[in-house]
């Protein structure tokens, strides 16, 4: 892991953290419970509640039932009954159906935070912050320009090593956007000698921010301690989020539907990139790998592809066997003399190997008066000016494509148009 040294990228990270939707509940001030550090997490700790009858035998963490159950029998961080954590407490418990929409949400994806957050041997409340982050949305925006599960900025996603262009947002990718989150978190833990209220508190706003209100109350002869740092309002309630979804799961307060402890997901290389024939036959897949941008054309993504366990038989079947892609579905380009596949790629904003993977070409060699596809699920491309009266449900719904398509298109972070907004869309006859 690489950390920051220069002051550009000081200045950029103390600017640049993580962003999370906004809090709906009371925050009134109560001194700080003692914050967790290295020395004090105690590893793969049980429940601090007492034990029901059914849990006097303890399980190790893949014997139980139920994900839910897996994190609950880890919890690490102490209890606390700091207010601004128990007004949060409150507010979940008055909104009983929130962890039912969470847990659909989560299905397919929290054993496999799970086990990355136990491989790296960190706290396990961690594997919760994703349900902070993005409500387990896998395409949320926020207004930072935050994406994905763990609502990753462009800045500490690329120095992570995470893609982003125009045919891919690895931010919304479960593998290369957990691996960068945890990665970032680690790095803050030990920036903050130790201290995980300040690691995940960075995370959120910045290092840049925590680092200053920690010295200014040092300065001050103030306590240092998360509760008792001025941070912006956002963070403030960010850290009680967390430690109160904890509490809600180790003392079962609130309901949290089953989520089956079992892999859900596989991960599987993927040596190039593959255009599929039908989406309609692939729409898990899209659920799945959100990052390619122009479904069903999985282009410039990276080196694997995330399937349900089911269908994985069914896909490398489809691979051995490659059908050929209607062409109903995709722009078409006659070659003309002196063209070349570079030619035609640059002309179209796209890699000569983007194109001869979209074509099955094995070689460069084409002849004039061939036709080659082109990866656009359109039969056009259309720049749209937002007009007086216009919103993305009205645009949607005259275009006939999604909300959430057009977002992505276009790499908006919330709903509100202007007049004189462009947009991109991709449009379709079929």
């Amino acid at each position: 892991m690489h950390f920051f040294r220069t002051p550009c990228l000081f200045f950029l990270l103390f600017l640049g953290g993580c962003a999370t939707t906004s809090d709906h509940s009371p925050q009134p001030p109560l001194s700080a419970p003692s914050e967790p550090t290295v020395s004090q997490l105690p590893q793969h700790k049980a429940s601090q509640s007492k034990p029901s009858p059914s849990e006097v035998i303890l399980l190790k963490p893949h014997q139980h039932n139920d994900v839910w159950q897996r994190i609950r029998s880890q919890l690490a961080f102490e209890p606390t009954q700091h207010k601004k954590v128990q007004a949060r407490v409150d507010w979940y418990m008055s909104h009983p159906n929130y962890m039912d929409v969470i847990s659909v949400r989560a299905a397919p994806f929290l054993h496999y935070v799970v086990e990355q957050v136990e491989r790296r041997g960190l706290p396990i409340e961690l594997a919760l912050m994703p349900l902070i982050e993005s409500d387990f949305n896998t395409s949320a925006y926020s207004h930072k320009h935050a994406s994905g599960l763990w609502q990753l900025t462009p800045l500490i996603a690329k120095h992570y090593g995470v893609k982003i262009s125009p045919w891919y947002d690895g931010r919304q990718d479960i593998v290369d956007a957990t691996n960068a989150a945890l990665d970032f978190l680690s790095y803050l833990h030990q920036r903050f000698d130790g201290n995980w209220y300040h690691a995940i508190a960075a995370y959120n706003t910045g290092e840049g921010r925590v680092a200053q209100a920690i010295k200014k109350n040092k300065r001050r002869g103030k306590s240092s301690d998360f509760f008792a740092l001025s941070l912006p309002k956002q963070t403030r309630h960010y850290v009680p989020k967390l430690l109160a979804a904890a509490q809600l799961l180790r003392e079962q307060k609130m309901k949290f539907p089953i989520i089956a402890n079992r892999k859900a997901i596989s991960v599987l290389t993927l040596k190039q990139g593959v255009i599929l024939n039908t989406d309609k036959q692939w729409q898990k897949i899209q659920t799945l790998n959100p990052g390619y941008t122009r479904f069903p054309a999985l282009l410039d993504g990276p080196k694997h592809i995330v399937l349900p366990v089911e269908q994985v038989k069914q896909w490398q079947g489809y691979l051995a066997k490659l059908p050929a892609m209607p062409s109903s579905q995709w722009q078409q380009y006659t070659i003309n003399r002196g063209d070349s596949l570079s030619v035609i790629a640059a002309r179209h904003a796209l890699s000569v190997a983007q194109l001869k993977t979209f074509n099955q070409l094995k070689s460069n060699n084409i002849r004039a008066g061939d036709t080659l596809l082109l990866p656009i699920l359109a039969d056009q491309q259309l720049d749209y000016t937002v007009r007086a009266g216009d919103s993305l449900w009205r645009i949607a719904n005259h275009f006939n494509v999604s909300i959430s398509d057009i977002k992505k298109w276009n790499a908006l972070s919330k709903d509100m148009l202007r007049i004189g907004d462009k947009l991109t869309l991709f449009l379709s006859n079929s």
